[in-house]
């Protein structure tokens, strides 16, 4: 009697417990944006050489000009390269404000090693400053502890502003407890559990509700 024929027990073995494979991480979009005035061309190489090592992807090389905030929002760069031997003020503001409405970390590379150019570039909006020569093997290094600063530094800020949000909300459900304490003489358990009610029945935040009361509260006084 012939015997059914069977698969490998290797192939069989190698379909079950094969496991998905890894997605690659998805490069970082890099636009440089030179100088037009200070820029050094042997610099600006020495960065796009750096960036095709690490595989990063460079969207484009640009001056900082007028049409530098268009670019950025065509070209959704995920950090911003700036090239500047001297590192001008206003240079460096331009760039910083083309970026205020979708903040990404920007790194400077220069020559300008003032302390107070470093101080007032920082403050602009700067993520890293580098004064110590492009070199294409920094490149990648520099750039990574950039973003990696710069999440952090966005988490710091969201963190900040929810901890904000909830004082002020805080504050508010404080003061229409008060006045529904005030108005209709009941306690301030008695008070939020109206709050929650009102809350609840409008579909809202109890924030949202607390703010109705003082508003229409204000509209009757």
């Amino acid at each position: 009697m012939k015997k059914p024929s069977s698969a490998p027990a290797t192939a069989l073995g190698a379909s079950d417990s094969a496991e998905p494979a890894a997605t690659a991480p998805v490069p970082l979009r890099i636009l440089l944006v030179r100088d037009p005035f200070n820029s050094h061309e042997d610099d600006v190489s020495a960065i796009r050489s750096g960036l095709a090592d690490a595989g990063y992807e460079l969207v484009s090389v640009a001056d900082a000009d007028l049409d530098l905030p268009r670019l950025i929002e065509a070209s959704q760069p995920d950090l911003l390269i700036i090239e500047s031997e001297a590192a001008a003020r206003d240079l460096v503001e331009h760039v910083c404000v083309s970026t205020q409405h979708a903040p990404r970390p920007i790194v400077l590379f220069t020559d300008n090693t003032d302390n107070d150019r470093i101080r007032s570039s920082i403050a602009a909006g700067i993520t890293a400053y580098i004064v110590d020569g492009i070199k294409p093997d920094r490149v990648k290094p520099v750039l990574d502890v950039a973003y990696a600063r710069f999440q952090f530094e966005q988490q710091l800020r969201s963190e900040l502003a929810e901890t904000r949000n909830k004082l002020a909300e805080r504050k508010v459900v404080e003061r229409a407890k008060g006045l529904l304490m005030q108005q209709l003489q009941v306690t301030e358990d008695e008070a939020y559990r109206r709050l929650r009610k009102l809350a609840m029945e409008k579909n809202i935040r109890i924030a949202e509700a607390a703010q109705r009361i003082i508003d229409i509260s204000a509209a009757l006084s």
